[in-house]
């Protein structure tokens, strides 16, 4: 990764006033310039998170949802209002959320220790608990296929220790998983990772997308045919600091939530399609998730840390509902 410029680390200073083009946003490679606005600019919406994860766009409510794991909710940004409220609490320390084909949300719940749907009423109904007759890890992220399979990963994060969940012991390998909402048949797509954990499909559906954030510290990208992966290799390796959500546009790049590197690498990093590092957007938080949302689906949001992050970009997101 190239050194950032020094109006890169603007996040890093008094921000009161924001010269456009916004100087955290930041081009490596032509092909992002027609991604960025020149009048758009980073904003903070809310902070007041432990560790802001999982948001999801509701366009017909006009909210985003999101999680705040260590305190044990699942808040709501409203766009017409700009404020933030309790959606859900006690959420059973919920992590990653999205939608399915009907527009209902799907949660991973560390604290329950399972994926969950919450349907148009209000009832929540259990996908999956239990694998092979042995409990869940701490389901972490998910994702819907247009065939209306649910895809999650296990890394088990949340029962590593009380902070995020409660501390148990693994039962299970940290496995990706394919699930059959109708008959509730689960299998596992993907059983050699360390830490399984953001993942997302190609804009065609034929590629998935998958993050490790355990030792590898890269991200992987399979093929897929008939709810089956192949041919996995690694798409980029991230380093000094690693991935953790991620999302692709309609044009097939890769929107990556970056942390634990420090100034300079946490944020958001764009990759082109070949694996490339296009562009970068600099927050002064570890990016821990992130999607597009807004009326026109071209609103980057972005949980960081303690707090939730915005910003319009040229691009318009992939399988937003």
């Amino acid at each position: 990764m190239t050194a950032p410029s020094p109006g890169a680390l603007a996040w890093h200073q008094d921000r009161t006033i924001v010269r456009c083009p916004d100087p955290a946003i930041e081009i490596h490679d032509p092909r992002f310039e027609p991604y960025r606005l020149g009048s758009a600019v980073v904003e903070r919406l809310w902070t007041g998170a432990r560790w802001a994860e999982g948001p999801v766009w509701f366009g017909d409510g006009r909210f985003l949802l999101f999680s705040d794991i260590p305190n044990n909710r699942i808040l709501r940004w409203s766009e017409e209002t700009g404020t933030v409220t309790v959606f859900r609490a006690p959420s059973n320390y919920s992590n990653g959320h999205t939608r399915d084909r009907q527009g209902r949300l799907v949660s991973c719940e560390h604290g329950a220790r399972r994926v969950t749907r919450t349907e148009h009423d209000g009832r929540v109904t259990v996908l999956l608990d239990q694998f092979a007759g042995k409990r869940l890890n701490a389901p972490n992220d998910v994702v819907v296929h247009s065939d209306g399979s649910v895809w999650f990963t296990d890394p088990g994060y949340g029962i590593l220790m009380d902070y995020e969940g409660g501390k148990a012991p693994f039962e299970l390998p940290r496995n990706v998983y394919r699930l059959e909402p109708d008959s509730g048949v689960a299998t596992v797509v993907a059983g050699d990772f360390d830490r399984p954990n953001g993942l997302c499909f190609s804009p065609d559906e034929r590629l998935l997308y998958v993050v490790d954030t355990g030792a590898p510290g890269h991200i992987r990208v399979f093929d897929v045919h008939d709810g089956r992966l192949s041919n996995g290799r690694v798409f980029v390796t991230m380093r000094p600091g690693g991935s953790d959500g991620i999302r692709t546009d309609r044009d097939g790049n890769l929107w990556s939530a970056a942390g634990w590197g420090g100034a300079g690498f946490d944020g958001v990093h764009c990759y082109a399609p070949d694996g490339a590092l296009i562009g970068q957007i600099h927050l002064p938080e570890a990016c821990s998730n992130i999607c597009f949302g807004g009326a026109k689906k071209n609103r980057l949001f972005m949980t960081a840390t303690q707090s939730l992050y915005a910003v319009y970009v040229e691009a318009i997101g992939a399988q937003v509902p």
